[in-house]
């Protein structure tokens, strides 16, 4: 009997197999990092087959190192880096071009001429999202119009579109030899095609991108069986498919709604999980699908996307030099015992949520000759404290519900004087929970409620436990203090493209 369930976490730096066992610990993990390719100011790009090599090499790695046998596997769920877009030919396997990665802004061109008719908020109503370079259908009509032949091979049905996910499982399912060409509910709501009620995709808003039907996935719930992989995995269920933010909302158990949780990688995600019914936002949020259970009703969630945090972090080690290693920005940091006075707002693809501006750029504000390293440092790993701080003020203002708690996870929850600050300025407790990655956690669980490891959401969330947390420490009047300085620093990032 098996007794496992597994996850592909193909996030956007890196690839990783975890397998779990019924009591959600962690059994084996392998991970290795892929290329950031960057051709031009504002373009990132990954290399498709660079990710599935990767993801092979980590499969293969984390059942050597746990002595793993896949027969003992209930089954194995994806889980993605959401809108990262990836089109391949059908017949051999080849991407037509790079996957155009989620941070990615070549698309604003295209995000503005749809805008002249109707605004940002155009498709808003059927999708829930609004005209924003972070979202798939842009950049699959990018490629259609810019990569030669590929709009005639997709409307033959030769030229297949997927995010990250849908790659993944095409090959896990064998490929150009019968690969299974499916996405999820949570998935396929981050491309701007999918109508938020039909779950479908909405036949309008594919005939004003341009975008064919037949290049298009077959949209699944998050947790059923899709086919059965090879390879490695060979004979196990690929079962279970959610984006990393949704993944991670689902791995911290928060099935009721009102619950909330708060992912710290590449960039920034809240999640707040509304129920079976879509809520619009009317304060910079996103609307979105949380998960669907095989037959029973889809869940909605709002969300409140940030660009970039754990990237910043990167960006000081791998731009700067500042630090060898991510995990030495908190010590230097530590050398000092405050911001120093600046404030950095990391706007380098534009700004997310609440703002979705494409046209602001980062910036380091109040620099005097008292600056050093160390400030530089901590207020990198403010900046993201104060991004979650406004996503979840329009949160708050979106539900009407008042946050009593956070629960984190994530690379950076690991960062005590990230997740000090974290709860100091947002004035309520974050607590992270035992397994801090959820977001493999969250499609382990999807697997194997399909394959019958776990019976119902209770057993999930009876696995659930608190690792640490943090109270607010800081007096109410000096947290708004800051955060009026960190609001005044935003807006020097505004307006600062032209062109």
């Amino acid at each position: 009997m098996a007794k496992y369930a597994a996850a592909v976490d193909q996030g956007t730096t890196s690839t990783r197999f975890m397998v779990f066992d019924r009591e959600g610990k962690v059994v084996a993990l392998e991970q290795e990092e892929h290329e950031q390719i960057y051709p031009r100011p504002g373009w990132v790009e990954h290399d498709p087959m660079e990710i599935w090599q990767r993801t092979q090499e980590v499969i293969q790695g984390a059942l050597g190192k746990g002595n793993i046998d896949p027969r003992d596997i209930a089954g194995v769920g994806v889980t993605n880096q959401r809108e990262t877009t990836v089109v391949w030919d059908r017949r051999t396997g080849r991407p037509v071009y790079n996957a155009i990665v989620w941070q990615d802004t070549r698309t604003d061109v295209i995000c503005n001429e749809l805008a002249r008719d109707g605004g940002q908020d155009r498709f808003r109503p059927k999708v829930g999202l609004p005209l924003a370079t972070y979202f798939s259908g842009p950049k699959i009509k990018w490629i259609l119009d810019n990569v030669s032949g590929v709009r005639a091979a997709a409307e033959r049905g030769d030229a297949l579109f997927g995010n990250i996910d849908t790659w993944v499982i095409w090959w896990l399912t064998g490929g150009p030899d019968g690969g299974v060409h499916v996405t999820d509910v949570s998935n396929a709501s981050r491309t701007m095609l999918m109508n938020l009620q039909t779950l479908d995709w909405d036949d309008e808003i594919l005939g004003i991108m341009g975008v064919p039907r037949a290049m298009l996935p077959e949209i699944r719930p998050s947790s059923q069986v899709y086919g059965t992989a090879g390879g490695d995995l060979d004979g196990v269920p690929v079962a279970g498919d959610l984006g990393d933010q949704q993944a991670a909302l689902f791995g911290q158990t928060c099935f009721d709604v009102g619950e909330a949780k708060n992912t710290y990688g590449t960039g920034c995600f809240m999640l707040l999980n509304t129920g079976t019914t879509p809520v619009q936002s009317r304060h910079g949020l996103l609307t979105t699908l949380a998960y669907k259970i095989g037959q029973e009703k889809a869940v909605y969630a709002l969300e409140g996307s940030i660009a970039i945090t754990g990237a910043l972090v990167q960006w000081l080690r791998d731009n700067l030099g500042l630090i060898e290693r991510s995990a030495q920005v908190e010590d230097l940091a530590r050398t000092v015992e405050d911001n120093g006075g600046i404030y950095f707002v990391p706007a380098f693809s534009g700004l997310f949520a609440p703002y979705w501006k494409s046209d602001a750029r980062g910036v380091i504000v109040g620099l005097t000759r008292y600056v050093n390293r160390g400030h530089v440092a901590r207020a990198a790993l403010e900046a993201t404290a104060y991004q979650t701080r406004e996503v979840l003020d329009a949160m708050n203002k979106d539900s009407g519900v008042e946050l009593s708690s956070l629960r984190v996870d994530g690379g950076m929850v690991h960062n005590e004087l990230l997740m000090q600050f974290q709860a100091d300025i947002l004035g309520v407790p974050v607590i992270r929970p035992t397994v801090a990655e959820t977001t493999s956690l969250g499609a382990a669980y999807a697997a194997g409620l399909a394959t019958g490891l776990w019976s119902n959401l209770g057993d999930l969330r009876a696995n659930w436990a608190k690792d640490k947390e943090w109270e607010p420490k800081m007096a109410p009047e000096e947290r708004e203090r800051l955060y009026r300085g960190w609001l005044k620093a935003v807006t020097r990032t505004f307006d600062w493209v032209e062109d």
